[in-house]
């Protein structure tokens, strides 16, 4: 009986223990279930240690870099923090045309749905526009599959999906928060402090932090030595009720004193992007500014987009930013690494900057993707500084472009210079190899340095050529050699700024072939 009643004991133990320990783990479990509810806001909190062995890679600023990062080192397994300023859509007028070579990017990083369900337009070419005439340069897509086009989108809608996305992994966290400095022990960045919604202080920790907190950055200068230069200004206004000249076209109108960009930005919506010289632009309170658009840019608007133009300046909504040009020139700092505009800018007249993001993505994706951890910051610091080397010749020759053929563009009171803008308007609608080549370089799909050189200059020989027709004067002579020094001008200290070595010879850096370190 005693043994019975022992054994009736050990049972009712057993079965004590088991209901106990069910309790236990369904209150755990419960708690972590909650904890990864999202937040009204749509953003999630993290807490210190919620994986175990805490965060790999804090990512601030959550836009078109920090969102496409977030996801992609999710997506490589990496427990992520994103703290970004403001998680509500974002309402901006750049960022809103991918070039060819950026959807090829963005397909590699498997985030192309992004661009569905937000009204994108297939976007197959530009046509350039000027005094009357036109040409049309279509992207050389033979060689890709049908999909494979440029996108033009609301900006807000698109960083909208690609946050969604991000956040649908669950090792992704997203939190709102306004990142106020870098947490440094030692000269190694250790985190970030930063202060939430609700103005509550905040440290975060991680091995890597990566800043993406954009071109108005307010960490940059730890993790480099920022020369921003702004040339000009974007005056945008959206039209409505109208048909752009070339349907599916970025149009580029060479416009005095500088250009005009019109594309669609949904199926009703076309964006226009003024472009005025300078860091000030005219008074929108005093009327200055719809003065200044009704008659000095107005009657250089397309006929079909001429009517749509002048109800958009009565209609108010006209929106100004600072086009922003910055070359990259990093300090390697061990723990943290700088991305996006808050690294690396360009004139967006070519609309390159999100390829030139997507881009450095992918390059960092496959750096980081052989380690297993990333605890040795000295070490890591130093394996990736062949990130800058390696991202060089498709962001220098974007960059490089985009700077270039903006100052091309401009109307200028110097005769050589107008020269070279109508040899390039006239070599671009020559066709064949004279506009392939430098389409294929404009949307991202050839990216090579020593192409644009050779078409750029190929442009200065043609204007040269042009002037000696049919017979050479002194005159214009002098202006042949004064287009040539003009286009030196031009080029040679946008390549300088980016660096020539990295540039045209980046396999002569001992970076560029640095190997991972050996991490346990």
């Amino acid at each position: 009986m005693a043994e019975v009643a022992g054994t009736g004991q050990l049972v009712v133990g057993v079965a004590a223990a088991s209901l106990l320990a069910a309790t236990f783990l369904a209150v755990v479990l419960g708690g972590r279930r909650r904890r990864r509810e999202p937040a009204p806001e749509g953003a999630r909190r993290v807490v210190d240690g919620e994986w175990g062995g805490g965060t790999d890679i804090i990512v601030v600023g959550a836009g078109v870099a920090g969102s496409a990062l977030a996801y992609t080192l999710g997506k490589d397994g990496r427990r992520v923090h994103v703290i970004e300023r403001d998680m509500t859509e974002p309402d901006r007028i750049v960022g809103e045309l991918l070039q060819p070579g950026g959807y090829l990017k963005l397909i590699e990083l498997g985030l192309e749905d992004c661009v569905q369900e937000i009204d994108a337009q297939r976007v197959i070419g530009y046509a350039l526009l000027k005094d009357g005439r036109n040409t049309k340069l279509s992207y050389p897509l033979e060689k890709f599959h049908s999909d494979v086009a440029g996108r033009s989108f609301h900006n807000g809608r698109f960083i909208q999906k690609m946050r969604q996305k991000a956040a649908s992994l669950p090792n992704v966290q997203l939190e709102q928060g306004t990142v106020t400095s870098l947490l440094e022990e030692g000269g190694t960045v250790k985190g970030v402090q930063y202060k939430t919604k609700s103005g509550e202080e905040l440290k975060a920790y991680a091995p890597l932090t990566i800043v993406c907190d954009g071109c108005f950055s307010n960490l940059r200068r730890v993790l480099c030595s920022p020369k921003v230069d702004v040339p000009s200004c974007f005056v945008g206004l959206v039209l409505e009720n109208c048909q752009l000249p070339h349907p599916n076209h970025g149009h580029v109108i060479l416009a005095n004193p500088s250009p005009i960009l019109c594309y669609p930005i949904s199926s009703t919506e076309i964006r226009c992007l003024v472009d005025v010289p300078g860091q000030k632009v005219p008074s929108m309170a005093s009327g200055e500014m719809a003065s200044y658009l009704k008659t000095v840019v107005a009657p250089q608007i397309p006929p079909e987009l001429h009517d749509s133009f002048i109800a958009s300046i009565d209609k108010g909504n006209i929106r100004t930013m600072p086009n922003r040009s910055m070359p990259a020139a990093p300090l390697p700092t061990p723990g943290a690494l700088l991305m996006g505009d808050a690294f690396n800018m360009r004139h967006p007249l070519t609309g390159g900057g999100m390829t030139v993001a997507f881009s450095d993505i992918v390059v960092l994706r496959n750096l980081l993707k052989p380690l297993r951890n990333l605890h040795d910051a000295s070490s890591l610091c130093k394996y990736l500084e062949s990130f800058y080397t390696l991202r060089k010749p498709v962001a220098s020759t974007i960059n490089t472009l985009a700077g270039a053929l903006y100052k091309v563009f401009c109307a200028s009171t110097d005769q050589a210079r107008n020269e070279m803008r109508e040899a390039c308007f006239d070599y671009l609608s020559l066709g064949g190899v004279f506009s392939n080549g430098p389409i294929a370089l404009l949307s991202g799909l050839n990216p090579r340095p020593l192409s644009l050189v050779a078409h750029f200059f190929a442009v200065a020989i043609y204007g040269v050529g042009r002037l000696m027709l049919p017979i050479p004067s002194p005159k214009r002579m002098w202006i042949g050699v004064r287009l040539i020094s003009g286009a030196c001008g031009i080029i040679f200290p946008i390549i300088k700024a980016e660096g020539v070595r990295q540039m045209f010879f980046p396999a002569t850096v001992p970076a560029y072939y640095r190997a991972p370190p050996p991490m346990e």
